[in-house]
């Protein structure tokens, strides 16, 4: 390879990772013309040599499948079917301006909607668009509908073809491959910190250094997961379970920065041997990640082992508290010491017990047979198709959901840019509704710069292309040899140069395939324009007057509504707990409903981050520190899973009178819930932040004495749990202090005009 290839390469592969960019334009380069001209030149249509062009352009640029090959071919199956129906649909309605704007609106917002439920459907958006918006902006009698199925059918087959054959991309899941590195690296730490803890060779600058590679590692995961902008999860099982880890492998990693000190090895002897199986298995569990359909029944008995090794700490962790009825401070610090390792090592423990649980049912899901598949049978513990779809979209039917804004916006401005384009008569309105559709954003600023750029784009390439024209005259020979090229480059020039550079590109294409069907010369692109400016000008609009803070504004009380019900579903843990620690409380039902609106507040928050961090423009508030508050939200709620689990092993048969210890519990988890109600009402509000709560504000020695003079030597494993949950209470205090800073710096952009205030 010479020097300039070579440097050529290295520019394109900086400008596009994976050459992914690059796989697409090259596919629509070869695909798109030939199937132009098929249609035109071989079949004679005009209407199928429209649709076969822009069907290529839809399913071989705008989407881009990850996963198996088989799960790549069944997506885009899936999107030839839709489109195909979104084609009769749009054809149906276009001859009546009323019917076509009302079901541009519903169609548009569904679409967009619907991309909520999974990441295969968000990335199919703008393609299954593209297919309403063609035959809707094209009034054709329902007699066309043959025509146009034909075009499309045209571009369905060489595009899954093209999928298959041409330039096929590697299997990849990045986040399955981050995961692992991520689960290896704990792993290592855990194993450096059991052989420093007991004095068995590793020095404490090699265990900092396993420290510092887990947290890259974990932190490398964050990045990936949050590159997208929306959640990298599909409705496949095995999609479903691996998303969750990135939660769960970040608190592992919280719960691990609580490094012990190096006293006496024998306290640290037993919470060392669970810490030590739990190093295995995240061993097991990287390796399922990294094995297609792999045997989870190693990563099962390494699960068992832990479970033997937790149930023997929880056994024995009292036999290490001083025994004495003593209540001074001295004693109550030695319970509380004496107890610390062990309820470290049963955090992680849980911590780790998720994430294997996660990954076996991953396993699980993709060893299935293809007879279970198409029935839809999962594996035990896992919700089923449809359920996990109804609780996706449910969680979203919020005023405050920013995917439900951003649906109901699209589908707006897309009705509005139907409407205006067909009573102002343009000559091809197609173009004024991928004008509003290209360039609509989730608040005015970023479509104002959207519109900026689509326009000096279109300007550059109507000038290109006219200038093509001039030159080129009416030779068609010419304009096909050109059709290939200019499609490369606008199938590239988006991902990896610029929006303004990809709108000049598409720009030529117009001009070059238009010229071949009817040749009009340079004002073709002139018509390009004038059609692009009202399509800007329809998004500018609708941006203007649909939530135009965007965003910003509503992450602000995605965080609050996030943090308060993590809150609320930690309070109702600790009362599930209580119900079954005191003879005096009601017994409480496990809080699955406060879990599923925790959740699904989660995953409202997840996507108004990344619509925040797709939005154009500099943000107002450091993204490390806005991150640092959204995983935040994490924490709070595994607090309060580890506190269910904690109680649900738990058989509630002692008799012994707990009152008192239920009230300090009660009390202590009051506080720490209270103060998270408060701090969301000031971050929505932008009034003044509580201070975090000091470790002089929440004391073990009142519960610690009343788990003596309830318990006594009696009920030890109660007595064991309600300290830990007290601990477990005590991790999300700890989280304070970690998300005043940044909800300080946000609470200085309340009164931004982009801020995070309430529009």
């Amino acid at each position: 390879m010479t020097s300039e290839a070579a440097r050529a390469l290295a520019w394109l592969r900086a400008r596009d990772p994976n050459l992914a960019a690059s796989r697409r334009a090259a596919r629509a380069a070869i695909v798109m013309p030939g199937m132009f001209a098929l249609a035109d030149k071989v079949i004679g249509n005009p209407a199928v040599a429209t649709f076969a062009a822009f069907g290529s352009f839809a399913m071989l640029l705008l989407v881009d499948y990850g996963g198996p090959m088989r799960d790549r071919l069944f997506a885009q199956a899936a999107l030839i079917v839709s489109g195909a129906v979104l084609v009769c649909a749009g054809t149906a309605v276009s001859r009546s301006t009323w019917l076509a704007v009302v079901a541009m609106a519903v169609v548009g917002a569904g679409v967009i909607f619907a991309g909520v439920v999974s990441s295969v459907l968000a990335s199919s958006t703008t393609a299954l668009l593209i297919a309403f918006i063609l035959p809707v902006t094209l009034p054709g009698p329902l007699s066309s509908i043959p025509d146009r199925l034909a075009g499309w059918g045209l571009a369905s087959a060489a595009s899954f073809l093209a999928v298959a054959v041409l330039w096929p991309a590697p299997t990849r899941d990045p986040l399955r491959a981050a995961a692992a590195s991520a689960c290896r690296a704990l792993a290592a730490r855990l194993q450096a910190e059991v052989s420093f803890l007991l004095d068995e060779g590793t020095a404490e600058a090699e265990r900092d250094e396993a420290i510092a590679s887990s947290k890259a590692a974990v932190q490398a995961l964050d990045r990936l997961f949050y590159a997208t902008p929306f959640r990298p999860t599909g409705l496949t099982t095995s999609a479903r379970a691996v998303v969750r880890l990135v939660d769960e492998l970040g608190w592992l990693n919280d719960v691990l920065a609580q490094t012990p000190a190096r006293i006496n090895p024998d306290l640290h002897r037993a919470p060392c041997a669970v810490k030590a199986t739990a190093a295995a298995v995240l061993e097991r569990s990287a390796e399922l990640l990294e094995t297609s359909r792999g045997d989870p029944e190693p990563l099962r008995a390494e699960l068992v082992r832990l479970r033997t090794c937790l149930a023997g700490l929880e056994a024995n962790a009292m036999l290490e508290v001083p025994a004495t009825s003593s209540s001074d401070g001295q004693q109550v610090s030695e319970i509380v010491s004496a107890l610390d390792p062990s309820f470290r090592a049963q955090e992680l423990t849980f911590a780790v017990s998720q994430i294997a649980a996660n990954i076996e049912l991953a396993a699980m899901a993709e060893r299935r047979s293809w007879f279970d598949r198409l029935l839809g049978r999962q594996p035990a513990g896992l919700s089923n198709t449809l359920v996990a779809i109804q609780e996706r979209a449910g969680g979203h039917f919020d005023r405050n959901s920013v995917w439900l804004r951003n649906s109901i916006r699209g589908g707006a401005g897309l009705a509005l840019a139907v409407g205006v384009a067909s009573e102002t008569g343009v000559q091809h309105s197609f173009w004024v509704v991928l004008g509003t559709l290209s360039v609509l954003r989730s608040n005015a600023l970023s479509t104002g710069q959207s519109v900026l750029s689509a326009l000096r784009g279109t300007v550059a390439g109507f000038a290109i292309g006219a200038a093509l024209i001039w030159v080129i005259g009416a030779n068609t020979t010419l304009l096909w040899a050109l059709l290939p090229p200019a499609i490369l480059i606008a199938g590239f020039a988006p991902a990896a140069i610029s929006f303004a550079a990809g709108q000049a590109a598409f720009t030529i294409v117009l001009v070059i395939l238009f010229n071949i069907l009817q040749p009009i010369g340079w004002r073709v692109g002139l018509v390009r324009v004038e059609d692009a400016a009202i399509g800007c000008a329809v998004s500018l609009v609708v941006g203007l007057l649909l939530w135009p803070r965007g965003a910003a504004s509503a992450l602000g009380r995605a965080l609050a509504e996030a943090y308060l019900d993590s809150a609320r579903y930690l309070t109702a843990a600790v009362e599930f707990g209580l119900g079954r620690c005191d003879r005096g409380v009601p017994v409480h039902p496990a809080p699955d409903p406060d879990l599923i609106r925790a959740a699904a507040a989660a995953r409202r928050l997840d996507d108004a981050f990344r619509t925040y961090l797709s939005e154009r423009g500099a943000k107002p508030v450091p993204l490390a520190e806005v991150t640092s508050l959204v995983t935040g939200v994490a924490g709070v709620r595994l607090a309060a899973d580890a506190v269910v689990d904690l109680w649900r092993r738990d058989d509630g048969t002692s008799a012994a009178d707990r009152a008192a210890a239920a009230r300090e519990l009660r009390a202590l988890g009051d506080r720490v819930t209270g103060w998270y109600g408060d701090f969301a009402g000031q971050l929505t509000h932008g009034g003044t932040l509580p201070d975090p709560l000091a470790d002089g504000d929440i004391t073990d020695g009142p519960l610690v004495e009343a788990v003596r003079r309830d318990l006594g030597g009696d009920a030890t494993g109660v007595a064991v749990r309600v300290i830990w949950t007290a601990d477990h209470i005590a991790a999300a205090r700890r989280l304070q202090s970690t998300l005043l800073g940044p909800a300080r710096g946000l609470g200085s952009q309340m009164r931004h005009p982009l801020g995070f205030g309430s529009s």
